[in-house]
């Protein structure tokens, strides 16, 4: 895996794309180093919410923008210190990946997420401190790499299910990133030369 060095090169040359929206959100992929020697990236497992629609999903800390957010990246950083107790006004900010449009079952409803990359060498233990998480941890960037980790996740919708690329993550309980989180991990291991593998058998999907 690049250094952060690496990323910090790869993110100063790329021009993300930024798109106009009426509905905002914001998240921060925040990555601090391992003893390996490479990089981890912090991710959140929502908590399980009716209504919400990315309930129970693997997500970055993030939110949607407020009326009193002046630019996205503010947003960013203030939903990780409401969600995980990280302040990130002294962290590096490496770069932004370009803006998604959020989808719900596959249809879109109006809003776009931007995700903005930060480096934090020596984070403090992690707090979950919002009732919107579940739980947090730090996955090892090569691990989202690994063939044997990628999976094609299935859900169900009103129209039937839909099958999607996933990573499964963690090891005890292992969680699936798919979706929104999958497409910005796709987005910025690409800019660093690593693309993702690609999707496992269709006959190995999991619900």
């Amino acid at each position: 895996m690049p250094t952060i060095e690496g990323v910090r090169r790869a993110l100063a040359d790329h021009r993300p794309e930024e798109r106009e929206a009426q509905m905002r959100a914001a998240v921060a992929m925040i990555l601090r180093p391992n003893a390996a020697g490479d990089s981890d990236v912090l991710l959140i497992e929502r908590a399980s919410r009716e209504g919400d629609p990315w309930s129970g999903h693997m997500a970055f800390p993030g939110g949607r923008q407020s009326p009193l957010d002046p630019e996205p990246r503010i947003t960013a950083e203030r939903e990780t210190l409401e969600e995980v107790g990280l302040d990130l006004r002294p962290a590096e900010l490496l770069g932004r990946l370009g803006d998604l449009e959020g989808r719900q079952a596959g249809k879109r409803v109006g809003l776009v997420i931007s995700a903005f990359v930060y480096h934090l060498p020596e984070p403090p233990p992690l707090v979950v401190a919002s009732h919107e998480v579940e739980s947090a941890f730090w996955v090892p960037l090569p691990e989202l790499l690994d063939p044997a980790r990628h999976v094609d996740y299935r859900f169900g919708h009103e129209l039937g299910s839909l099958t999607m690329p996933g990573i499964r993550v963690g090891s005890a309980d292992p969680h699936v990133v798919w979706g929104l989180t999958y497409r910005f991990l796709e987005t910025f291991l690409a800019l660093l030369g690593q693309p993702l593998p690609a999707r496992w058998d269709p006959r190995t999907a999991i619900e």
